[in-house]
Order: structure tokens, then sequence, then C-alpha cells
């Protein structure tokens, strides 16, 4: 009579049961765990994008009693710039800047260039003069969460971010002073201790639409109490 191969319950052989079997044999190590062919990058919403669909957005609607839920402001994307003035003459500051840059916000940064000459400066077009990152989506909500968790707390002498850094169209600009703030950075391999402008885009259109917004989030603004996202 004929051997039957014995197939699993989705129509393949046990021809992975064979392969365990031999690399056991060779002593190797057999992983038992399932493994996901596809796996994905992130799974589910990020903490402050939950919060804002359920909890930020209602409440402006409220406050401000927009009927149509596009008139509610949200964040668009976050640009952080760092600016190195030396980085043609010291590129390798300009190197290990870049490198901060990714591990602070998981994504590779952009060089940024000089577009115009100056002689007084010693700056040709099309030296390098920095870098620069623009999150969005899930990315830019993570950062967000980690900027107001764990960077705010650990800055020296905090008392709170200005309230007034606004451009009129909703949008917020701040600068920081040295990148050590953030967990991401190990002392240890820090060229120079430098800063960076960050840029929080809104879609508010209104100073006091974007500035309801942050608060929602939470953020830390000079002489207010910040409430805490749940």
């Amino acid at each position: 009579m004929a051997e039957q191969k014995t197939k699993s319950p989705k129509g393949g052989d046990n021809k992975g049961k064979t392969e365990g079997a031999k690399a056991k044999g060779r002593g190797e190590k057999v992983a038992t765990l399932p493994t996901d062919p596809s796996p994905k990058v992130a799974v589910g919403k990020p903490r402050l994008q939950a919060f804002y669909e359920t909890t930020v957005r209602p409440r402006l609607a409220k406050s401000f009693a927009l009927a149509n839920p596009h008139q509610v402001p949200k964040i668009t994307k976050i640009v952080l710039n760092v600016g190195m003035g030396d980085a043609g003459k010291n590129p390798k500051q300009l190197d290990a800047a870049v490198e901060e840059l990714a591990a602070v916000t998981g994504q590779k940064p952009v060089i940024t260039k000089a577009k115009k000459s100056i002689a007084n400066f010693g700056l040709r077009a099309g030296m390098p003069v920095g870098c620069s990152v623009t999150l969005r989506g899930a990315r830019m909500y993570e950062f967000l969460d980690r900027f107001i968790s764990l960077a705010v707390p650990r800055m020296r002498d905090f008392r709170g971010l200005p309230n007034r850094s606004f451009d009129g169209r909703g949008n917020y600009t701040f600068g920081i002073k040295e990148q050590m703030v953030f967990p991401e950075i190990d002392y240890d391999k820090v060229e120079k201790i430098h800063g960076m402008d960050i840029t929080i885009v809104t879609t508010a259109g209104r100073d006091d639409l974007a500035l309801a917004l942050l608060r929602e989030f939470g953020w830390p603004f000079r002489g207010e109490t910040p409430q805490r996202a749940a």
C-alpha cells in the first residue's frame, strides 16, 4: 500500500517538521513561536491620536461652536530643524547631528544646504548648513507624546514654553537650547551641544484655535498648569 503524506489543516505537507527535525539534529535552535509573514510597522493608533479623535475634537467643536467637523483644527505636521553654521568646516559634527535627529524622530533627516553665497560668513551656495525632518501621521503623534511626557521634564530651569510664538495663521514655532533633553541621545556620543527649532503646523488658521488645540494636548505654556492627556 502506497505511503501517504500527512498534510496540515491548511493543505501543506510535513516539510516544515522535517526541516525542524534536521536543524534540531545539527544542534541548532529551532524557533517555536509563530512568525508573521508580513510584519507590520505599528499596531493600533498612537495614544495622542486616539485622544484627539475621542476627546479633543468634540471639546473644540463645542467650545468654538464649530458645526462643520472640517473646521475643527488638527495638527498636520511637525518640522524639526537643526542649524550647523560650521558644518562645512566640521562635517563630523553634521553627521553626528543627523544621527541624533534620526534617533529622536525615527526618520532619516534631510541635509539642508545654503541657497546663497555670503562672503562675510564664508558661505557658498550649496554648502551644508544643517538638517531637518518633517513628521506626519503616527510618527508625528508619537514624537509629540514623547516630547510632552519625557523631554519637557528634562529641561533645566524650565518655566514653560512661550504662548506668543504663533505666526498669525495657527502655526507654532519654538526653540530648545540643547538636544540632551531627549532620552534617545547618548551622552557619550555627543560631538557638540546644539539646539533646534521645532514648528507645529496646524489647520487652525487662527492663533486662538491653535492655542486651544495645544492646550487640550497638555502643552506646557508659560504661567499655566498643563492638563494631562488621558
